[in-house]
């Protein structure tokens, strides 16, 4: 007879419990398991695929909150019968065709793979790694499933967002919780804590941005730091992610020893009516171009792995602002991905906050 929470798995030795009845059932030894989660990303391009993903996150109250009875009916309507169309093609443009999935899904599989192979140097085969989506597939309550299925009664989730946000997160987070509210049997948990000042994150930061220099004819004139926005009235009601990017902003250049005037915060996505936190990325590289700046970096530290948001978003409308503003280079540097100093920090957060688990 198995135990229900850690059921026989072929080639793990189970045993029975010591100091337990020699009728109890056998128990195969607990594991620890570590969750990385991201955004999300929709199945396919197609309308229905994308139907689905958007009206998922969409009807995220930590994204959206404004009141149900009012967002829901514009939502489900107008936004959801309109939007999947044009969001399909966009994603259509940086779909990965070989693996027939977005490159967010294949970047978040290559760190969690690099993540894993670190992990288990160092902890053997007793810590577990996966990874999940917020929104979409894998979802978080699969994911927490299998790990518990597999004996792990104890579970790390990281979600891979630098930066404090309600809507990025803290949703996170809810979903987690949600998923293991469904369990009679619950493991412990811990939650990785925004990085967004951590050394080895801005380290990885800053040589990104050297490297990246490194392979230009021209050094830009300016770097731009492009956090994904948030509505001003989030910030006013107290959430920190604007104080956290400006932070991650300053430290990045104290770590690069550049003036002030070499780079600079600003914010994009801006999404309904509400004035969101300035200055916008669109209009800002524009503005830089048209006072004469016509060589520029830009760079998005918010974003752990490529997305709709950087690949589309800033290398796409965001290049074609700046160049119809006047702007004659532009230079978009990649996420951190599956980079090998940004793996390495992840690997020493991981390490942090596994203290006394794997002791």
């Amino acid at each position: 007879m198995n135990n229900p929470k850690f059921p026989a798995v072929q080639g793990e030795k189970a045993a029975c419990p010591v100091h337990a009845p020699a009728d109890h059932p056998a128990m195969r030894p607990a594991k620890i398991g570590v969750l990385v989660a991201n955004l999300g990303t929709p199945d396919a391009t197609d309308y229905w695929s994308m139907r689905r993903y958007l009206g998922e996150f969409l009807s995220d109250r930590r994204v959206i909150d404004y009141s149900p009875w009012l967002w829901q009916p514009l939502l489900q309507l107008i936004i959801l019968t309109t939007r999947p169309r044009k969001s399909g093609a966009a994603y259509r443009s940086i779909w990965n065709n070989d693996a027939d999935e977005s490159p967010l899904m294949t970047i978040t599989r290559d760190q969690t793979n690099a993540l894993k192979a670190k992990i288990e140097d160092a902890y053997g085969s007793d810590v577990l790694v996966d990874f999940c989506m917020r929104y979409g597939n894998p979802s978080t309550e699969s994911k927490v499933q299998e790990m518990i299925d597999a004996g792990c009664d104890r579970i790390l989730f990281f979600p891979l967002y630098p930066h404090y946000a309600g809507a990025t997160w803290a949703t996170a987070n809810d979903q987690f919780f949600r998923a293991l509210m469904k369990q009679r049997w619950q493991p412990s948990a811990r939650v990785i804590a925004p990085y967004y000042e951590d050394p080895a994150y801005i380290d990885a930061l800053a040589k990104s941005v050297t490297s990246a220099y490194a392979k230009l004819d021209k050094t830009p004139d300016m770097l731009v730091c492009s956090y994904h926005g948030l509505p001003k009235r989030y910030l006013i009601e107290g959430d920190p992610y604007h104080c956290q990017c400006v932070k991650t902003t300053r430290l990045l250049q104290e770590k690069l020893g550049w003036g002030r005037d070499k780079i600079t915060s600003t914010f994009q996505s801006k999404f309904g009516p509400e004035e969101w936190l300035k200055p916008y990325t669109v209009e800002e590289v524009a503005r830089l171009a048209e006072k004469g700046v016509k060589n520029i970096a830009v760079m998005a530290p918010a974003f752990s792995a490529d997305c709709i948001e950087t690949l589309e978003e800033i290398n796409e409308e965001i290049r074609e602002s700046f160049e119809h503003a006047g702007g004659e280079s532009f230079t978009y540097i990649p996420c951190l991905n599956d980079d090998a100093a940004h793996v390495d920090a992840l690997f020493g957060l991981v390490q942090d906050n596994l203290r006394g688990w794997t002791d």
